[in-house]
């Protein structure tokens, strides 16, 4: 195996899983803090705690973005394409 073959394994089958799983779980804490903001407008409860999880869900989602455009933008200056699957 030669060190692009695994570099594009590395990249395909661990990194971008990874990338995609985090920005699932952060979509899902916002979207769990959306829930729980407005149950909390519903029946009069505190709307702090949706607030700081849709906060911390776009901020996780944010992060994840920013990590793929940063190896994109790594892997183009060297003139090196992701990998298909």
């Amino acid at each position: 195996m030669t060190a692009i073959e695994l570099r594009n394994k590395l990249i395909s089958v661990i990194i971008t899983p990874l990338l995609q799983l985090f920005f699932a779980v952060a979509l899902v804490i916002f979207a769990w803090g959306v829930v729980q903001f407005l149950n909390a407008l519903r029946e009069g409860g505190n709307l702090e705690q949706g607030k700081q999880h849709m906060l911390w869900g776009i901020l996780g989602m944010a992060i994840m973005m920013g990590a793929y455009g940063i190896i994109t933008i790594v892997l183009g200056t060297f003139n090196v394409n992701l990998p298909t699957q």
